[in-house]
């Protein structure tokens, strides 16, 4: 059995994560201040013998010394655009860099392999089309969207130095847009504003004129490459891109989404918010070649077991714009 530590574990991602760990027989330290995360999440979990809940913000330290940590999965950040654009965007940048140092000392005192996190937010405007490892992006580093992609940028940074000065054991993988279960309704990413808008019977809201592209990973997929990541050759530490290749335009999403959840919702076009990608497809080559993964759920079968799950979540709908 394996003890793997887990941050930001309440939240979309990390819950998702949790319980396939849990599921798998290990112990599971799952640590979060809660502030995007939601302890609905891991309700099912939370009395099993090997799961244990810290609420803990780990821009402070975080000490673990009455048993030996294996892995830890680095996942604590407001992945949120309302969260990290809003009045949280200097403690962002601060989840980042400051809980990537706490996290990477821990992991050096544990002698545990730790994964970070990343996205595919630092290629920013990318220039380059789809986007692969080895490009360095194009990013506003004082925009509205860098306390993200910047602190993102940064924390990568962080990585490579501990394990080239202080010997610890890193893997990094940058994340495209990733949706299903868990998520939050309130949490304004494009798939989860879609359907719940979409289930409430209002206006479905595009951003710019929903010619912009995206690529959506199922979490059930991401969650499976996390885990081989996690456990790759010692020699692998990435970057590498994970996500779906599949490129939908957001048009083409929110008529998806209307059509399958029916109702009289109609699509609306405000502004495209500034620094907002006009396109975003990952190369996953490299996770094809060393990671032997490629998802396998489609958006639309996708879609249906999201719907579904938002259909449970219906009464926290009214903050959707």
């Amino acid at each position: 059995m394996k003890t793997i530590l887990v941050t930001g574990g309440t939240g979309f991602l990390g819950s998702n994560l949790c319980i396939r760990l849990i599921n798998e027989g290990n112990r599971v330290i799952c640590v979060d201040n809660n502030y995007t995360g939601r302890l609905s999440n891991i309700e099912s979990i939370v009395n099993h013998p090997n799961f244990l809940f810290i609420e803990h913000d780990i821009c402070d330290l975080l000490e673990i010394n009455d048993e030996k940590i294996d892995q830890i999965y680095n996942m604590a950040c407001p992945a949120s655009p309302p969260a990290y654009q809003g009045s949280y965007s200097i403690k962002t940048t601060k989840t980042c860099v400051l809980g990537a140092i706490n996290m990477l000392d821990l992991a050096k005192l544990h002698h545990a392999t730790i994964l970070q996190t990343s996205t595919s937010e630092i290629y920013g405007e990318p220039l380059v089309h789809p986007q692969v490892e080895s490009y360095r992006g194009n990013v506003n580093p004082i925009g509205i969207r860098a306390c993200y992609d910047e602190g993102k940028r940064c924390a990568e940074s962080l990585f490579f130095d501990y394990h080239r000065h202080e010997g610890v054991d890193i893997k990094v993988v940058r994340i495209f847009n990733t949706y299903g279960p868990n998520m939050d309704p309130n949490d304004g990413r494009v798939v989860s504003n879609f359907i719940c808008q979409a289930l409430s019977g209002q206006d479905i809201t595009i951003y710019g004129d929903g010619h912009q592209t995206r690529s959506f990973c199922y979490v059930d997929d991401l969650i499976e490459v996390l885990i081989r990541m996690m456990n790759s050759e010692k020699a692998f530490t990435g970057p590498v891109n994970i996500g779906n290749p599949g490129e939908f335009t957001i048009k083409e999403l929110a008529e998806m989404v209307v059509s399958k959840v029916g109702g009289s919702s109609k699509v609306v076009y405000k502004d495209l918010p500034s620094d907002d990608p006009t396109q975003r497809r990952p190369d996953i080559t490299l996770a094809k070649t060393k990671l032997d993964w490629e998802p396998k759920i489609k958006l639309d079968e996708g879609l249906d077991k999201t719907i579904a799950y938002f259909k449970t979540q219906i009464d926290q709908f009214k903050k959707v714009a």
